[in-house]
């Protein structure tokens, strides 16, 4: 479907045909006109699952790109490890990529909506309003693609509507804040003018709760985009959402619902891209990060690639004790507690231990599963086999995942209290499986589950951080427990309910931004909806910032806040001058 119309580059974002066949003749029913939107959804679907996450979770507190012996294995040319020490800049491969794919899936939408705006509604079988639904439709997914590269890049973005001009579009201001500005305003006039127009509840397609939930993120961050705070009209607006008036949607009892093979059917989603496992799919791309090469072993079925092996969650405790060799959790440090009293990373930790999502992942023949992490001794068949081997420095030797990163068996580099995830030994770091895999008896293939972009736990969390800041703890929490209650038994509940985190002491922003980490933990949002809005994304501290160096290079406990938006890339500046770098680099 990508060859069989036009989309704009990359970087000059001029129309270029790739093949000969013209609009009048590709649209020729009400099918050709899905095909064509439905091409614009696979690529941006690919890109969030990956390097939207990549951007956004590697360089936040709970998700780091782990190499091993210095980079020896896992370095990847720093590709996504300058992300977890922000230390990119505009030559960054990573910030390139990034940049071409946004620029990709926007020109995609301006040429179907130019295509569509100059069709005879007739001449596909289609009434004027149809057809304006379906131009609607784009609009606001093409909204949705801005917000994405928005929150990246900031007020230096190019603002291209049209495919007629050859004029290359430069960044929209000379003034960044001013850039933003424009930019906001764009976003947001879209989504307005166009979510009258869009069905309700249509869980694969931009809808009219998923336009709301777009515009209720930049109302939630307009203090960081244009410095103006709005976070009663959020508030208003989440309510709103809530109450029903864009769809029906409810908190889905079990967890389970929202990510497993027949989640199209949960009530909490609000948008997912659909998935299948004979077109298009990208569950394995969340959870093969973190899996070992051997984890079909543990699985005990197929799955569709073997793990990556790369990726870990931000560790709990320091090194000064040898989990390895069977410490208790007692005998290291937990960052949440002195002397380091961090409040962010720490992840297992700083989910309650009574949470049921707190177990080893285990699945069954019938499609049940419960648990999300992958911790300790990692044996065949969810556990209850033989012990798992590890490969690359601890080849042979038992496969133990432990809440620590470093070098324990002193390869490369000795072992120090705190190293940063250049230094993870292959076992180093807990895993996470978000998406369900099952064994092979049950005969269902994980990558039927939709990727979930909106649900409806953002909606109560949006609210319940906007009645936090206007000094209603109680809503807040009221709202937050609507949603954590069924990771827990009843009488589990009855006593978890009023149990803070490890390391919290009062129910305040600290604890709201934690809370928001758990919840969307290996989302996708970590740095954009959650950190730099509690100013937290440089001016923060976790784990190895302030207390590890790597070959000479400082990690600092606070980074210069340049690293609150990213760099134009270099290749993108060297053939487009009328773009402007991010004056902060």
């Amino acid at each position: 479907m990508l060859l069989t119309f036009t989309f704009t580059g990359c970087f000059d974002l001029e129309e270029k045909p790739y093949n000969q066949l013209s609009p009048d003749k590709f649209y020729v029913d009400e099918s050709s006109v899905l095909a064509a939107i439905s091409a614009i959804y696979a690529q941006e679907m690919l890109d969030v699952a990956e390097y939207y996450w990549y951007m956004q979770e590697f360089s936040a507190d709970q998700i780091a790109w782990r190499t091993w012996n210095g980079g020896n294995w896992g370095w990847d040319e720093a590709y996504k490890y300058v992300l977890s020490t922000h230390t990119w800049d505009s030559q960054s491969t990573v910030i390139r990529v990034t940049w071409e794919k946004g620029w990709t899936a926007i020109g995609m939408c301006n040429n179907v909506i130019y295509d569509l705006e100059n069709l005879d509604p007739s001449s596909v079988g289609l009434t004027d309003m149809e057809l304006q639904a379906y131009i609607a439709e784009v609009r606001t997914f093409r909204a949705y693609c801005y917000l994405n590269i928005y929150e990246i890049w900031g007020g230096v973005l190019p603002l291209s509507t049209g495919v007629t001009t050859s004029e290359i579009p430069g960044s929209v201001s000379d003034n960044f804040e001013e850039g933003c500005q424009i930019i906001y305003d764009f976003i947001v006039k879209e989504l307005d003018e166009t979510v009258d127009l869009l069905p309700k509840n249509s869980i694969n397609r931009m809808n009219q709760a998923a336009n709301r939930m777009i515009k209720m993120r930049m109302l939630l961050n307009s203090e960081l985009f244009i410095g103006a705070n709005k976070y009663s009209e959020c508030a208003t607006l989440a309510q709103e959402i809530i109450d029903g008036k864009f769809g029906s949607y409810q908190i889905a009892p079990n967890y389970q619902e929202i990510y497993g093979p027949n989640n199209q059917d949960c009530n909490e989603i609000v948008f997912a891209y659909a998935s299948d496992a004979a077109h298009q799919n990208v569950g394995w791309i969340r959870d093969m990060p973190f899996l070992p090469y051997t984890i079909k072993d543990y699985i005990n079925g197929p799955t569709p690639n073997s793990g990556w092996n790369c990726v870990c969650l931000a560790p709990s405790f320091d090194n000064s004790a040898n989990f390895y060799n069977g410490a208790d959790d007692e005998e290291a440090t937990c960052f949440l507690d002195a002397p380091y009293n961090d409040k962010l990373g720490a992840v297992f930790q700083r989910f309650n231990p009574k949470d049921i999502r707190r177990k080893n992942y285990f699945a069954d023949n019938t499609g049940n599963y419960v648990g999300q992490f992958v911790k300790g001794v990692l044996r065949k068949n969810y556990g209850t086999g033989d012990t798992i081997k590890a490969d690359a420095d601890r080849k042979n030797q038992p496969l133990i995942f432990v809440d620590q990163v470093g070098t324990f068996l002193n390869k490369g580099r000795n072992l120090e209290t705190v190293m940063s995830p250049r230094w993870g030994e292959t076992n180093s770091g807990i895993r996470y499986i978000k998406y369900p895999m099952f064994p092979e008896e049950a005969g269902i293939d994980f990558r039927e589950a939709d990727a979930v972009e909106f649900r409806l736990a953002e909606v109560y969390y949006t609210l319940a951080e906007c009645k936090l800041r206007a000094g209603d703890v109680a809503g807040a929490r009221d709202l937050v427990d609507q949603v954590r209650e069924r990771y827990f038994s009843p009488e589990d509940w009855a006593t978890a309910k009023d149990e803070l985190s490890r390391g919290f002491a009062a129910y305040d922003a600290d604890w709201m931004l934690s809370e928001w980490g758990i919840e969307f933990l290996d989302e996708g949002r970590r740095r954009r909806t959650d950190l730099r809005r509690f100013d937290k994304f440089t001016q923060g501290q976790w784990w190895f910032f302030g207390r590890a160096n790597d070959d000479g290079v400082s990690l600092p406990a606070t980074r210069d806040r340049k690293y609150e938006w990213f760099p134009l890339p270099e290749r993108a500046l060297s053939v487009n001058p009328k773009l402007k770098q991010n004056p902060y680099y």
